[in-house]
């Protein structure tokens, strides 16, 4: 309940403390987490990046009986990884619509006396237009497919991820389709709700997505 146990939290703060929030999702490998520390650093902001706690927060989910984060839990990697990317980006969405009480409550443990810049693919723009989130706090950026291909192929951490998997080469394309199909999706409903999405391509480097980002913000 967004309205309840998660969202209530953040609003009984107060208008002021909302407007010292700043949101970025989008998908990954599109510089979300490079710009929110180059944002936290400038400003002086708390950052609070949410993949670090996915696991935490999925254990919670589990534990309250919330059954896609119980399921992705219990599943090996050849199960997680060998399966239409279709189903997987279904299944991801409804995780972090799982999982999403959990952040915002997270949020609301921080002191007012700081700005805060979160990021994460979790914050789909459905969730955070249920909370009230204003649309100057709040942007999202996704990569064009090849891009995010080039560099997520370069990651040396993606190995680990897929070992266990039989056929590792296809378990990497459903993956990558996995995020492209999450990108179409998330670009698709923030452009619905009015909130803004930038597209990276490569072609603009990080210092100038940054500026726009700190423009968007009206930082």
């Amino acid at each position: 309940d967004l309205n309840g146990n998660g969202g209530g939290l953040i609003f009984r703060k107060g208008k002021r403390y909302m407007e010292g929030l700043y949101i970025i999702g989008g998908s990954p490998c599109s510089g979300k987490s490079t710009i929110a520390e180059m944002i936290a650093e400038k400003y002086d902001f708390n950052y609070f990046k949410v993949d670090d706690y996915l696991e935490q927060y999925m254990k919670k989910a589990q534990e309250d009986g919330k059954p896609l984060s119980a399921r992705a839990m219990q599943m090996s990697p050849e199960e997680t990884w060998i399966r239409s990317p279709r189903l997987q980006t279904e299944e991801e969405l409804e995780i972090y619509r799982e999982i999403f009480t959990y952040i915002w409550e997270a949020l609301s443990t921080f002191p007012e006396k700081k700005k805060i810049i979160t990021e994460g693919a979790a914050f789909l723009p459905e969730l955070v237009s249920a909370v009230g989130v204003d649309k100057k706090h709040y942007i999202n950026i996704v990569p064009v497919k090849d891009f995010q291909y080039h560099f997520y192929s370069q990651r040396p951490w993606v190995p680990y991820i897929l070992e266990g998997c039989t056929d590792k080469k296809k378990a990497f394309e459903n993956w990558m389709e996995r995020d492209v199909l999450f990108a179409e999706t998330v670009h698709a409903d923030a452009k619905q709700r009015g909130y803004v999405c930038l597209v990276t391509d490569g072609s603009v480097g990080i210092d100038e997505m940054f500026r726009t980002v700190c423009n968007l913000f009206e930082l």
